[in-house]
């Protein structure tokens, strides 16, 4: 379940008044391909020691605790979370079939990640000079206008193929039909990485542009 999330107005404004008046970094915005190698490309930046988080994660730490588990619970009953664990599978299923239940769970969503984002940019050190936020579906929901420049790592469509079936998911072409192709999200991007080699070679990429974006 990969939802379109959307910053606040608020959350934007704040990102930029904060970092003109007492020098917050230079904040990127990581998108890309399915399996084109976005998580790879966010620990790389870790390794760096550029400060990072994914989107996603803040989701799915999100569906498993308070005040959003009990939500679903009461809306959707107990089975979309087993055990007390959330069944994102069975959301997916719900919300993607009804486009009213999606418009809820994101009202629901967006203003958690919103303060949970706002919260992690506050807090990076003000003497780093980057940080980066993965965003999977970036220009799709509009998030591009939340940061001040965006990166897309993109990789050949036999590269991409091969890395979702080893980590047995479906079809690049099949999912991506649910968001834009990669090489309209390379076209959108301040910069773009290809990434059809090793991680040695993906780092080398991100170091580079790690010096440059500093300049």
């Amino acid at each position: 379940m990969r939802l379109r999330l959307r910053l606040p107005t608020s959350l934007r404004r704040r990102q930029r008044t904060e970092r003109s008046a007492v020098g917050r970094p230079l904040t990127i915005g990581l998108t890309g391909g399915i399996a084109a190698g976005k998580s790879e490309a966010l620990a790389a930046f870790e390794r760096m020691g550029v400060p990072t988080i994914s989107s996603d994660a803040v989701v799915h730490e999100l569906l498993e605790t308070e005040p959003l588990l009990p939500r679903l619970v009461e809306r959707w009953g107990e089975e979309v979370a087993p055990g007390g664990r959330v069944d994102r599978e069975r959301i997916g299923t719900i919300v993607f079939a009804d486009r009213d239940e999606l418009s809820w769970l994101e009202a629901q969503i967006h203003p958690l990640v919103g303060k949970r984002l706002s919260a992690w940019l506050g807090a990076v050190p003000e003497h780093a000079d980057l940080a980066v936020v993965e965003v999977p579906l970036l220009f799709e929901s509009g998030m591009q206008d939340a940061f001040d420049t965006t990166v897309a790592v993109v990789a050949s469509d036999e590269v991409r193929r091969d890395r979702a079936e080893a980590r047995g998911h479906a079809l690049v072409g099949a999912r991506e039909a649910r968001q834009l192709a990669q090489g309209e999200k390379a076209e959108r991007a301040a910069h773009v990485v290809e990434n059809d080699g090793s991680i040695e070679e993906l780092e080398q990429q991100l170091s580079a542009l790690v010096e440059k974006l500093k300049e």
